[in-house]
């Protein structure tokens, strides 16, 4: 294996004209496709961490007054977080399927154009 022509030819892709307005908007449209999923999931996925850390602490006496009332509330509390983190990746999932089929028809159609262009 030639490692020297390969660098050779990666450094030389680097500074060869290139015409990709159709690559660049491929990506461009697989971005948007998944962008709506992936800002849910980690907003989503941080509240309830933090919904579930508030349930830990108030269950623990490390906030709240110590009381069993306040004890009773961080467990409630806790089982909100734990839920909202267990079905935040299928939500992800059903998300990125929606946003995937929104923009499959030109995502596809603009990959064939490509590949027709390469051959």
């Amino acid at each position: 294996m030639n490692t020297d022509k390969i660098y050779a030819e990666a450094i030389a892709n680097e500074y060869a004209p290139k015409d990709t307005s159709k690559v660049i908007a491929l990506k461009k449209l697989d971005r948007k496709a998944k962008s709506k999923a992936n800002i849910f999931a980690y907003t989503f996925g941080i509240i309830m961490a933090l919904v579930f850390g508030a349930g830990m602490c108030l269950s623990m006496k490390v906030i709240g007054d110590g009381s069993a009332l306040m004890m009773a509330v961080g467990i409630i509390v806790g089982i909100i977080g734990i839920i909202g983190v267990s079905v935040n990746y299928p939500i992800y999932k059903k998300l990125l399927e929606n946003g995937k089929k929104q923009y499959a028809f030109e995502i596809m159609q603009l990959a064939k154009e490509i590949s027709e262009k390469v051959e």
